[in-house]
């Protein structure tokens, strides 16, 4: 796989299932238009597929109670209200797609009632004068010449979105069979998320912050709005942070949530909940074995059971939790689809269960889950498959105190010796996961072999293993992700002389600690958008003000401790830091300050700076951008471990 062959990465979405019409909306990335495209696709049960629509930009296919409608998001090419998303509707028959909503920054996916006609979303709301709106004196002024802003709060801004308290997300519902404009239904001085309607479609229950908001917080409650308008009720008070709600057939509210009663608010297992009026929410889940993957989406329940995407050991797992259960482990969680899989997304009408599922030779396929085992409806993948894909292999091994430590090796092809890449994820409470992972496979086909894992501070492999770092980052964390490397290099067909180390974010960090405190190590760094120095980001990064003391402390002395900056006169090997201008996560500054640092320090370093990206450029930044950073990495890696 080259660096050009991300535009043969296509990935189907969250699928949407009513009897035997079932869609997805397919995306991958687009070099000539240098944005992510996307169109739907109708996939039968039988197999293969069809357009359903034609694009560039459309996603979040809904299908109405009734089966008669499809509601689905459609953005243009455009500014404005012309280029963001905006909730179109079409017969679930064929036919012309009919635009129902022009708002100023588009509209999140839309939800139908129970009446097939209603629909709910939310969206956000500028404030006069900002964003590409006109103010008081009928003025559209650009944006640097916009008023400046009051900020009060610690939670103003949201890497990847922009300031969030001059555009709250409402919510809105409107007649998508009438003509007219979205009523909103919550009012403007907080922000709500993720609906759903209520059995009887009177109101619309929505994620909103403890308190309505008034004060900074990391916890959610369950809020339900009078569909028509009126007073909100908090129907569930959560646990922590909350996000899913979905209702079952008997008017259970089931919702995906962690807990926070132990005072810990970073690396805290995903759990199922249920709850019914007037009680207290139930954990059907294990606290410490279970950790639901919410990018997945929300619970479906089916029967007496309800199914999730689970995370284990790498892989994402489609299971099934019973009803009535309460505070199960993973062991007793009946398991749909597992393996070497990891599911995308899934969603089930009467007995038939779809997913979208991905794997080591493919980035996202539909697949139907019968008794009979899963069968594989679409061919997504092969357009990359045929580009050359490497093969991985699973690595296990123990660090020096006897912890086990799981990962994967991406071979080049041929009988090497091949230099080594050790490449380190990000989060950390995230996993490194069974799917195709395009960077590692862009450095295997140019011939360097890549080492991947899960360290202590990842997810999947119970919360304890998450919590290990909390309090010792750059302590058992590194013990891992080098006897991981150590167990790769006792093949002979890898070169252990020709070793360099790599990340992004926690993945940065961890280069830029492995840099200075195991210099002998490796040949040369690449750390990217990488968390430096905690104590600037403790107040400079969006999620700074809590996340840096979760994880390091507040005390100043133990943040500068556990900085890589603070070593950074020790890096004895070439270094590169790349990072994006608007990454609002870990800012600028934290490359900024790093790269002065090397320099002073003297060290053989390279600063590359990518205009007009956030943190999340590798995953979802323009094509070209990708590209652009895949080149440049190879360069680096080919003049020093040549």
């Amino acid at each position: 796989m080259r660096p050009a062959d991300i535009e043969a990465i296509a990935v189907p979405g969250r699928p949407a299932l009513r009897g035997d019409l079932l869609l997805t909306a397919v995306s991958s990335p687009d070099l000539e238009s240098d944005r992510n495209s996307g169109t739907l696709r109708r996939v039968p049960l039988s197999g293969g597929d069809t357009a359903w629509t034609h694009g560039p930009r459309d996603s979040a296919p809904a299908i109405s109670p009734d089966g008669r409608w499809v509601a689905f998001l459609r953005a243009g090419a455009g500014k404005g209200a012309d280029g963001s998303p905006q909730v179109h509707v079409m017969p679930s028959d064929g036919g012309e797609a009919r635009q129902v909503t022009s708002l100023p920054l588009g509209a999140d996916a839309p939800v139908w009632a129970p009446d097939s006609r209603r629909i709910a979303f939310t969206a956000r709301d500028p404030e006069p004068g900002r964003y590409g709106t006109s103010d008081s004196e009928d003025r559209t002024p650009e944006p640097a010449a916009e008023a400046p802003r009051r900020i009060t709060r610690l939670d103003y801004r949201i890497d990847n979105v922009g300031f969030l308290r001059d555009r709250p997300r409402r919510l809105y519902v409107l007649d998508a069979l009438e003509p007219g404009e979205p009523q909103a239904v919550s009012p403007g001085d907080y922000s709500v998320g993720q609906p759903v309607w209520t059995p009887d479609g009177s109101r619309v229950v929505v994620v909103v912050p403890r308190d309505f908001d008034r004060v900074e917080t990391l916890e959610d409650d369950l809020v339900a709005f009078p569909a028509a308008g009126g007073t909100p009720e908090v129907l569930v008070t959560g646990p922590g942070y909350v996000e899913y709600p979905v209702y079952g057939a008997d008017g259970t509210l089931y919702f995906l949530g962690s807990s926070h009663v132990d005072g810990v608010v970073v690396a805290c297992n995903v759990g199922l909940y249920a709850a019914v009026p007037g009680g207290e929410p139930r954990r059907l889940t294990d606290v410490e074995t279970v950790d639901l993957e919410s990018g997945a989406g929300p619970a479906v329940p089916l029967g007496d059971e309800v199914l999730v995407a689970v995370r284990n050991r790498g892989a994402v797992e489609l299971r099934a939790v019973p009803a009535d259960a309460k505070d199960l482990a993973l062991d007793d969680l009946r398991v749909l689809h597992g393996g070497q899989v990891a599911v995308l997304g899934f969603a089930a009408d009467g007995d038939t269960v779809v997913a979208v599922v991905a794997g080591p030779e493919t980035a996202g396929e539909l697949v139907v889950l019968g008794p009979d085992g899963p069968r594989v409806l679409t061919d997504y993948s092969k357009p990359l498959r045929d580009k050359g894909l490497c093969e991985v292999v699973e690595l296990t091994t123990t660090a020096p105190d006897g912890y086990p430590v799981h990962g994967w090796l991406v071979l080049p092809e041929g009988a090497g010796p091949h230099p080594v890449l050790r490449v380190v994820h990000g989060g950390p409470f995230t996993q490194q996961a069974w799917s195709v992972f395009d960077e590692a496979q862009v450095y295997a086909s140019a011939g360097f072999a890549v080492v991947l894992g899960n360290p202590r501070g990842s997810a999947g492999y119970g919360q304890a293993h998450g919590r290990a770092v909390v309090g010792a980052l750059g302590t058992v964390d590194v013990d891992d992700v080098l006897a991981l490397l150590d167990k790769a290099l006792e093949r002979p067909d890898l070169d252990s002389s020709r070793t360099g180390i790599m990340g992004g974010s926690y993945g940065g960090f961890m280069t830029s600690w492995v840099a200075a405190k195991h210099p002998g190590r490796f040949r040369a760094a690449w750390s990217e958008r990488a968390v430096n120095a905690w104590d600037s980001f403790a107040g400079s990064s969006d999620i700074g003000y809590y996340f840096a003391e979760a994880y390091v402390g507040a005390d100043p002395a133990e943040q500068r401790l556990r900085s890589p900056l603070t070593y950074a006169a020790q890096v004895q090997i070439p270094f590169a830091v790349a990072h994006s201008e608007e990454d609002w996560r870990c800012p600028l500054e934290q490359a900024q300050r790093m790269f002065v640092a090397l320099r002073h320090a003297g060290v053989d370093t390279e600063f590359l700076l990518f205009p007009g990206e956030g943190h999340e450029l590798t995953r979802s930044g323009r094509p070209r951008h990708r590209v652009q950073r895949f080149e440049a990495v190879l360069e680096w890696w080919s003049r020093y471990l040549s």
